[in-house]
């Protein structure tokens, strides 16, 4: 098990000028970090990957496409433009020398069409995806798609509807992960949603209902935990918060007020509290 923290909370660049903030996850005690990508440029990605190398910090990637690039779209040409800087992103992820990239790929965040997703995007999806797994392979990345709340897409929500397009696209390299926050929206049940997704489960987000300090909402941690250890569940445990402070990502995750008081604070909570709850159960 490893513990780590998205760096979404502090920057969503990965400039030179924020590579300081791997040393201050270190100190801390984090034992990988999950960058977010949305600047594909191979040279930053050597640059981060040598210093995650130095501090002997793991990583992942995690990514989110616009209408730009939305794989399940009715134009060809804008599907082909997603899967393209899907194929981008499984470079710089590579590069960086991460094994796993996370994120809701197939389709557009905040772009909707009034209804549920068609039998024709369904299988656009799939179609991309099966790409991406492919492409994925040769760099020996696994991708873990990422259920996302019905306000934010309406391709797959839940885990029940998540694992049923992982199983569609039938690659090895196409698996799942489970976020706190958008689960506590979408599962009637947490726990049997977990345990609905063993075997297929690479990375989880630990995210409060709010987005801030995990432990201090109304996640249900205790069956969260639980499930996780029940089903062997030995990857990633990453903390996702987001702040005011970087306006575009505050405002693609809808963070119109402070959820807490400063990022260095959180990010020391959120470690002990990941600690904590871990060694109550993984010995």
């Amino acid at each position: 098990m490893k513990i780590g923290i998205n760096l979404a909370l502090w920057t969503d660049t990965l400039s030179s000028d924020r590579l300081l903030l791997l040393d201050r996850c270190k100190e801390i005690g984090y034992e990988m970090v999950e960058l977010p990508v949305f600047d594909t440029d191979l040279k930053v990605a050597q640059t981060w990957g040598k210093r995650l190398d130095e501090l002997g910090l793991e990583r992942s990637g995690g990514c989110a496409f616009g209408q730009d690039h939305n794989m399940i779209s009715p134009d060809p040409q804008v599907r082909r433009r997603g899967i393209d800087a899907g194929k981008t992103t499984l470079d710089f992820t590579a590069a960086v020398g991460s094994k796993i990239l996370i994120g809701h790929l197939p389709s557009a965040l905040g772009l909707f069409t009034g209804k549920g997703p068609s039998k024709q995007e369904w299988k656009w999806g799939i179609e991309a995806i099966q790409e991406l797994s492919e492409h994925a392979d040769r760099l020996n990345i696994t991708i873990g798609l990422e259920a996302v709340n019905r306000f934010e897409c309406y391709l797959f929500n839940c885990m029940a509807d998540t694992l049923r397009f992982v199983k569609d696209v039938n690659h090895k390299r196409c698996q799942l992960m489970y976020d706190t926050f958008h689960a506590n929206i979408e599962e009637k049940d947490v726990a049997a949603a977990i345990r609905s997704v063993k075997g297929h489960l690479v990375h989880v987000h630990i995210s409060e209902c709010d987005r801030s300090t995990p432990g201090q909402g109304g996640i249900r941690w205790q069956e969260t935990f639980d499930a996780l250890h029940e089903i062997g569940y030995d990857g990633y445990l990453v903390c996702e918060a987001f702040g005011s402070a970087l306006p575009k990502l505050a405002a693609a995750t809808k963070i119109w007020r402070n959820m807490f008081g400063n990022a260095d604070q959180l990010a020391q909570d959120a470690y002990g509290f990941m600690r904590k709850e871990v060694a109550k159960r993984w010995k």
